[in-house]
Protein backbone atom coordinates (compact mmCIF):
# COMPACT_ATOMS: atom_id res chain seq x y z
CA UNK A 1 0.00 0.00 0.00
CA UNK A 2 1.10 3.38 -0.58
CA UNK A 3 2.07 5.69 1.96
CA UNK A 4 -1.14 7.87 1.52
CA UNK A 5 -3.15 4.90 1.45
CA UNK A 6 -1.61 4.04 4.83
CA UNK A 7 -2.30 7.33 6.24
CA UNK A 8 -5.76 6.95 5.32
CA UNK A 9 -6.20 3.41 6.61
CA UNK A 10 -5.21 4.59 10.13
CA UNK A 11 -8.27 6.69 9.68
CA UNK A 12 -10.56 3.90 9.68
CA UNK A 13 -8.37 2.17 12.06
CA UNK A 14 -7.82 -0.14 9.41
CA UNK A 15 -11.08 -1.77 9.80
CA UNK A 16 -12.85 -2.63 6.27
CA UNK A 17 -16.27 -2.85 8.42
CA UNK A 18 -15.93 0.98 9.09
CA UNK A 19 -15.07 1.36 5.81
CA UNK A 20 -17.56 -0.50 3.99
CA UNK A 21 -20.69 1.73 4.31
CA UNK A 22 -19.01 4.98 3.34
CA UNK A 23 -17.61 3.25 0.41
CA UNK A 24 -20.90 1.93 -0.63
CA UNK A 25 -22.41 5.38 -0.72
CA UNK A 26 -19.66 6.51 -3.14
CA UNK A 27 -19.44 3.27 -4.84
CA UNK A 28 -22.85 2.02 -5.31
CA UNK A 29 -24.02 5.48 -7.12
CA UNK A 30 -21.55 4.82 -9.66
CA UNK A 31 -22.12 1.03 -10.38
CA UNK A 32 -25.87 1.51 -10.71
CA UNK A 33 -25.53 4.28 -13.58
CA UNK A 34 -22.58 2.18 -15.45
CA UNK A 35 -25.31 -0.85 -14.83
CA UNK A 36 -29.13 -0.32 -14.15
CA UNK A 37 -29.13 -3.47 -12.41
CA UNK A 38 -31.08 -4.87 -9.42
CA UNK A 39 -30.55 -8.03 -7.09
CA UNK A 40 -32.81 -10.69 -5.52
CA UNK A 41 -32.49 -12.99 -2.70
CA UNK A 42 -30.38 -10.54 -0.61
CA UNK A 43 -32.63 -11.63 2.55
CA UNK A 44 -30.95 -15.25 2.08
CA UNK A 45 -27.71 -13.77 3.23
CA UNK A 46 -26.57 -15.31 6.56
CA UNK A 47 -26.82 -12.08 9.15
CA UNK A 48 -23.98 -12.84 11.20
CA UNK A 49 -21.27 -15.61 10.96
CA UNK A 50 -18.99 -16.88 8.89
CA UNK A 51 -18.96 -18.14 5.29
CA UNK A 52 -18.30 -17.94 1.73
CA UNK A 53 -19.96 -16.16 -0.96
CA UNK A 54 -19.55 -18.05 -4.25
CA UNK A 55 -19.94 -15.80 -7.31
CA UNK A 56 -19.21 -16.37 -10.86
CA UNK A 57 -17.34 -13.86 -13.15
CA UNK A 58 -18.18 -12.44 -16.66
CA UNK A 59 -17.61 -9.17 -16.65
CA UNK A 60 -15.85 -6.10 -15.32
CA UNK A 61 -18.69 -4.57 -13.40
CA UNK A 62 -19.01 -7.76 -11.29
CA UNK A 63 -16.79 -7.08 -8.22
CA UNK A 64 -18.56 -3.33 -7.18
CA UNK A 65 -21.79 -4.78 -8.80
CA UNK A 66 -22.00 -7.85 -6.11
CA UNK A 67 -20.75 -5.72 -3.59
CA UNK A 68 -23.11 -3.01 -4.01
CA UNK A 69 -26.00 -5.87 -3.73
CA UNK A 70 -25.15 -7.46 -0.71
CA UNK A 71 -26.23 -7.05 2.40
CA UNK A 72 -22.70 -7.60 4.36
CA UNK A 73 -19.55 -6.67 3.55
CA UNK A 74 -18.03 -9.15 1.39
CA UNK A 75 -14.14 -9.57 1.57
CA UNK A 76 -13.09 -10.60 -1.77
CA UNK A 77 -10.12 -12.44 -3.34
CA UNK A 78 -8.50 -10.58 -6.26
CA UNK A 79 -5.70 -11.17 -8.13
CA UNK A 80 -2.24 -9.76 -7.26
CA UNK A 81 -1.77 -7.53 -10.23
CA UNK A 82 -4.78 -5.53 -9.26
CA UNK A 83 -3.65 -4.76 -5.93
CA UNK A 84 -0.68 -3.15 -6.75
CA UNK A 85 -1.75 -0.78 -8.73
CA UNK A 86 -1.74 2.90 -7.67
CA UNK A 87 -4.69 3.96 -6.73
CA UNK A 88 -7.16 0.95 -7.45
CA UNK A 89 -5.00 -1.10 -4.85
CA UNK A 90 -5.34 1.43 -1.85
CA UNK A 91 -9.43 1.28 -2.37
CA UNK A 92 -9.15 -2.46 -2.45
CA UNK A 93 -7.48 -3.23 0.28
CA UNK A 94 -9.58 -0.72 2.93
CA UNK A 95 -12.84 -2.57 2.02
CA UNK A 96 -11.06 -5.42 2.76
CA UNK A 97 -9.98 -7.20 -0.82
CA UNK A 98 -6.80 -9.23 -0.51
CA UNK A 99 -4.78 -10.95 -2.84
CA UNK A 100 -4.30 -14.31 -4.49
CA UNK A 101 -1.73 -15.23 -7.26
CA UNK A 102 -3.56 -16.70 -9.97
CA UNK A 103 -2.03 -20.00 -11.72
CA UNK A 104 0.00 -21.05 -8.57
CA UNK A 105 -0.86 -22.62 -5.24
CA UNK A 106 -1.45 -19.68 -3.60
CA UNK A 107 -1.58 -21.63 0.29
CA UNK A 108 -1.22 -18.23 2.06
CA UNK A 109 -4.05 -16.58 0.47
CA UNK A 110 -6.31 -19.50 1.41
CA UNK A 111 -5.31 -19.32 4.91
CA UNK A 112 -6.07 -15.89 4.92
CA UNK A 113 -9.40 -15.99 3.62
CA UNK A 114 -9.86 -19.57 6.13
CA UNK A 115 -9.10 -17.01 8.53
CA UNK A 116 -11.32 -14.30 7.55
CA UNK A 117 -14.30 -16.99 7.69
CA UNK A 118 -13.25 -18.15 11.29
CA UNK A 119 -13.62 -14.62 12.28
CA UNK A 120 -17.53 -14.61 11.14
CA UNK A 121 -17.03 -12.87 8.04
CA UNK A 122 -18.07 -13.38 4.56
CA UNK A 123 -15.21 -14.16 2.27
CA UNK A 124 -16.06 -13.27 -1.84
CA UNK A 125 -14.50 -15.66 -4.18
CA UNK A 126 -15.20 -15.35 -8.00
CA UNK A 127 -15.29 -19.09 -8.32
CA UNK A 128 -14.12 -19.58 -11.98
CA UNK A 129 -10.57 -17.80 -10.86
CA UNK A 130 -11.42 -15.86 -13.86
CA UNK A 131 -13.47 -13.64 -15.99
CA UNK A 132 -15.42 -15.84 -18.34
CA UNK A 133 -15.83 -15.07 -22.03
CA UNK A 134 -18.53 -17.60 -23.49
CA UNK A 135 -21.24 -15.72 -21.58
CA UNK A 136 -22.05 -18.39 -19.31
CA UNK A 137 -20.45 -19.80 -15.69
CA UNK A 138 -17.41 -21.89 -16.23
CA UNK A 139 -16.29 -24.66 -13.95
CA UNK A 140 -16.06 -23.89 -10.94
CA UNK A 141 -12.61 -24.31 -9.05
CA UNK A 142 -12.01 -26.32 -5.66
CA UNK A 143 -10.54 -23.20 -3.60
CA UNK A 144 -13.46 -21.51 -2.13
CA UNK A 145 -15.31 -25.16 -1.65
CA UNK A 146 -11.87 -25.90 0.89
CA UNK A 147 -12.46 -22.49 2.54
CA UNK A 148 -15.62 -23.18 3.34
CA UNK A 149 -15.38 -27.13 4.10
CA UNK A 150 -11.93 -26.56 6.22
CA UNK A 151 -13.84 -23.90 8.33
CA UNK A 152 -17.42 -25.36 8.39
CA UNK A 153 -19.09 -22.11 7.21
CA UNK A 154 -21.64 -21.90 4.30
CA UNK A 155 -21.29 -21.78 1.13
CA UNK A 156 -23.52 -18.91 -0.47
CA UNK A 157 -24.00 -18.79 -3.83
CA UNK A 158 -24.29 -15.92 -6.09
CA UNK A 159 -25.37 -16.06 -10.27
CA UNK A 160 -24.28 -12.40 -12.08
CA UNK A 161 -25.84 -11.80 -15.37
CA UNK A 162 -23.31 -9.48 -16.84
CA UNK A 163 -22.24 -10.27 -19.96
CA UNK A 164 -21.57 -7.96 -23.17
CA UNK A 165 -21.04 -5.08 -20.66
CA UNK A 166 -18.84 -2.20 -20.84
CA UNK A 167 -18.34 1.16 -20.42
CA UNK A 168 -19.44 1.54 -24.02
CA UNK A 169 -22.69 -0.67 -23.53
CA UNK A 170 -24.04 0.34 -19.99
CA UNK A 171 -26.96 -2.63 -20.16
CA UNK A 172 -28.71 -3.88 -17.46
CA UNK A 173 -27.21 -6.66 -15.30
CA UNK A 174 -28.69 -8.60 -12.15
CA UNK A 175 -27.69 -10.64 -9.32
CA UNK A 176 -29.20 -13.53 -7.53
CA UNK A 177 -28.39 -14.89 -4.10
CA UNK A 178 -29.08 -18.12 -3.51
CA UNK A 179 -29.85 -19.90 0.30
CA UNK A 180 -26.60 -21.06 2.16
CA UNK A 181 -25.79 -24.18 1.31
CA UNK A 182 -24.71 -26.66 3.97
CA UNK A 183 -21.34 -28.80 2.35
CA UNK A 184 -21.06 -30.11 5.92
CA UNK A 185 -21.41 -34.04 4.76
CA UNK A 186 -18.58 -34.01 1.99
CA UNK A 187 -15.29 -35.32 3.11
CA UNK A 188 -12.33 -32.80 3.02
CA UNK A 189 -10.51 -34.29 0.67
CA UNK A 190 -9.78 -33.74 -3.18
CA UNK A 191 -12.29 -35.44 -3.59
CA UNK A 192 -14.84 -33.88 -1.68
CA UNK A 193 -13.97 -30.38 -3.10
CA UNK A 194 -14.55 -31.46 -6.43
CA UNK A 195 -17.99 -32.36 -5.75
CA UNK A 196 -18.74 -30.02 -3.50
CA UNK A 197 -17.66 -27.84 -6.46
CA UNK A 198 -19.94 -29.69 -9.02
CA UNK A 199 -22.66 -28.97 -6.52
CA UNK A 200 -22.04 -25.12 -6.09
CA UNK A 201 -21.28 -25.01 -9.85
CA UNK A 202 -24.75 -25.85 -10.54
CA UNK A 203 -26.56 -23.57 -8.41
CA UNK A 204 -24.56 -20.88 -9.57
CA UNK A 205 -25.96 -21.90 -12.90
CA UNK A 206 -29.52 -22.10 -11.97
CA UNK A 207 -29.23 -18.41 -10.56
CA UNK A 208 -27.74 -17.37 -13.29
CA UNK A 209 -30.48 -17.87 -15.25
CA UNK A 210 -32.90 -16.51 -13.29
CA UNK A 211 -30.86 -13.53 -13.44
CA UNK A 212 -30.81 -13.17 -17.08
CA UNK A 213 -35.28 -14.17 -17.18
CA UNK A 214 -35.33 -11.32 -14.46
CA UNK A 215 -34.02 -8.58 -16.90
CA UNK A 216 -36.01 -10.24 -19.95
CA UNK A 217 -38.91 -9.48 -17.88
CA UNK A 218 -37.99 -5.98 -16.91
CA UNK A 219 -37.11 -6.74 -13.05
CA UNK A 220 -40.23 -7.88 -11.35
CA UNK A 221 -40.70 -7.08 -8.09
CA UNK A 222 -40.60 -11.29 -6.80
CA UNK A 223 -38.90 -13.71 -8.51
CA UNK A 224 -41.26 -17.54 -9.17
CA UNK A 225 -39.08 -18.83 -6.40
CA UNK A 226 -40.42 -16.12 -4.01
CA UNK A 227 -37.17 -14.30 -3.84
CA UNK A 228 -37.45 -10.36 -3.45
CA UNK A 229 -36.26 -7.70 -5.53
CA UNK A 230 -33.51 -5.06 -3.88
CA UNK A 231 -31.34 -2.05 -4.74
CA UNK A 232 -27.84 -0.97 -3.61
CA UNK A 233 -27.57 -1.85 0.29
CA UNK A 234 -26.36 1.08 2.55
CA UNK A 235 -25.81 0.39 6.14
CA UNK A 236 -26.58 3.23 8.44
CA UNK A 237 -23.60 4.73 9.83
CA UNK A 238 -25.03 4.39 13.48
CA UNK A 239 -24.66 0.85 12.74
CA UNK A 240 -21.18 0.83 12.23
CA UNK A 241 -20.11 0.23 16.03
CA UNK A 242 -22.53 -2.98 15.80
CA UNK A 243 -20.91 -4.58 13.60
CA UNK A 244 -18.21 -7.59 13.97
CA UNK A 245 -14.73 -6.12 14.40
CA UNK A 246 -12.87 -7.35 11.77
CA UNK A 247 -9.93 -9.88 12.34
CA UNK A 248 -6.67 -9.15 13.05
CA UNK A 249 -5.28 -10.71 10.07
CA UNK A 250 -7.54 -8.23 8.00
CA UNK A 251 -7.12 -4.93 9.95
CA UNK A 252 -2.64 -6.09 9.46
CA UNK A 253 -3.47 -6.12 5.73
CA UNK A 254 -5.71 -2.53 5.79
CA UNK A 255 -2.71 -1.01 7.61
Amino acid sequence: MSAPGRLVSKLWESDPERMWPWARRLVAPVTMWLAPSYGYGLERMPETGGGVAAINHLSAIDPPLVGSLSPRTLYFMAKAELLDMAVVGDVLTWTGTFPVRRGEGDRESLRFARQIARDDHMVGVFVEGTRQKLGYPGEVLPGAMMIALQEEVPIVPCGVYSFGWSRRNRMPCAVVWGEPMDLGKIPKSGRGYKRAAELVGDEIRHLWRQAGQAIAAGFPETLPDGARRSGPVYPSFRDVTATPSSSTSVKKAAA
